[in-house]
């Protein structure tokens, strides 16, 4: 164990993320030696942001706070610190389940924790307002919203992070000027439902007006949008994309379905003809335009039928990029607590490979579209020789990858790690069902 350092993991999204760097920031400023996701945690006190959305992120939170649980009584880490998502909902069972974890925290109070700490050393990060960010110098998220008014039936989110609140939009300009400032150049908006942004501040959905003030700011050359609600969609963030050359053509739209009857259990808001129409009007507005969606099977009510129907759709659509998820049983949630989980383990699973394996199909045909193109990369990394690349169509974590090997004949005597972060263009040869691959161009 070692004295003042403080080891935090992060589980879930990218929305815990940009909390653990918040969090990070306020230890940092009190002189600690922060370490996010150790493989061999050994600091006086872990920290564990925990996920709570679905059964297998809970299991999996509760899995890695009983491994910290032995690694204490071992001996090789201090005070155990748990907060995030799972805490938030399930404090009581936990500190019933689990009394070997010293501290427990929710969502929002886990700068109590900070707080409570004694400074030991001089303040090393000054900056009240910076955050520091555990993704590559040259991208980052940033969280526009908090918490979600919707109902949807499966979902505990709102009895987790609570009502819809926006961040004002001043204040998130001046985070991305902090972030360029630092070398940012991908900016990923991220909320609940980024689409349902300033309705609670300025009584408008002005996700779109948003965009425009972040593509203003200097250094940001990419913003793509993540997790947007297709129910009164803002279709001036169609214009955007289409006219705003910072904004990325990519757009993550969860659907979850297609089938009317399951999407009205699911209290979805929208039907499958609004849903179909949606997509065609993306299409045609934003020309090239890639589209992620997820899907869940094994909801209540969703018979062969429903399912086929999803597959159909699938089909129709030819989503760029497409997860899926089996239904599980949320307590407190609408499904939970009115609908009978009658739809087995097996079905789900049969469900949820079947859509997968048509969706790979769908994803190499796409990728073998792209093969002969010529397309702006960032660098992400470098690889054992290769370039570890994304298109504006890629964003981080959840898309493939473009790979490009180094050619000096090409490149010319330039220091590869050099490039991680810049720009630049290369051609496409080759693709899978997840990656491409690529040549570069003169530089």
């Amino acid at each position: 164990m070692k004295k003042n350092r403080i080891d935090i993991i992060t589980m879930g999204c990218s929305k815990n993320l940009v909390d653990s760097e918040s969090l990070m920031r306020m230890l940092c400023r009190k002189g600690y030696d922060v370490v996010h996701d150790s493989e061999y945690p050994t600091g006086e006190y872990v920290v564990i942001n925990t996920c709570g959305f679905i059964g297998d992120a809970k299991e999996e939170s509760i899995n890695a706070i009983l491994e910290l649980t032995e690694a204490k009584n071992n001996g090789q880490i201090g005070r155990i610190i748990v907060m995030g998502c799972l805490s938030e909902r399930y404090l009581a069972e936990l500190e019933e389940a689990i009394p070997e974890v010293d501290e427990y925290y929710g969502k929002f109070n886990f700068k109590e924790f900070a707080e409570s700490l004694p400074n030991v050393s001089a303040q090393s990060y000054s900056n009240k307002k910076d955050r520091l960010t555990l993704t590559p110098k040259h991208y980052a998220y940033i969280k526009i919203s908090e918490g979600c008014d919707r109902r949807c039936s499966y979902c505990a989110i709102p009895f987790i992070r609570g009502a819809h609140k926006s961040v004002p939009m001043e204040q998130l300009v001046q985070e991305a000027e902090r972030l360029a400032a630092k070398g940012v150049r991908d900016l990923i908006i991220i909320a609940q439902d980024t689409t349902y942004y300033g309705l609670d501040l300025y009584r408008r959905r002005a996700l779109a007006e948003l965009l425009q003030k972040l593509s203003e700011v200097d250094g940001i050359e990419w913003i793509r949008i993540h997790y947007s609600y297709p129910a009164a969609f803002p279709e001036d963030v169609l214009d955007q994309m289409a006219n705003n050359p910072k904004v990325c053509r990519y757009m993550d739209i969860p659907l979850q379905h297609i089938s009317d009857k399951v999407l009205s259990n699911m209290h979805r808001n929208v039907t499958g003809e609004w849903t179909r129409n949606l997509i065609r009007r993306m299409r045609e507005r934003v020309p090239g335009v890639v589209l992620r969606t997820t899907m869940i099977v094994g909801h209540p009510g969703e018979g062969k039928r429903d399912f086929n129907e999803l597959k159909d759709f699938i089909r129709e659509a030819s989503f760029e990029r497409l997860g899926a998820f089996k239904y599980s049983e949320e307590e407190g949630t609408f499904g939970a607590e009115n609908f009978k989980d009658s739809i087995s383990s097996k079905v789900k699973q049969e469900r949820l490979d079947a859509l997968m394996t048509l969706q790979s199909e769908i994803s190499l045909s796409f990728n073998q579209s792209r093969v002969g193109t010529e397309i702006d990369v960032i660098v992400d990394d470098f690889v054992d020789g290769v370039f570890v690349c994304r298109s504006e169509f890629e964003s981080p974590e959840v898309d493939g990858e473009i790979l490009v090997r180094y050619d000096s004949s090409v490149m010319g005597d330039v220091d590869p790690y050099s490039l991680v972060g810049e720009f630049i263009k290369v051609r496409v040869i080759g693709a899978d069902e997840y990656d491409l691959i690529a040549e570069p161009l003169e530089i």
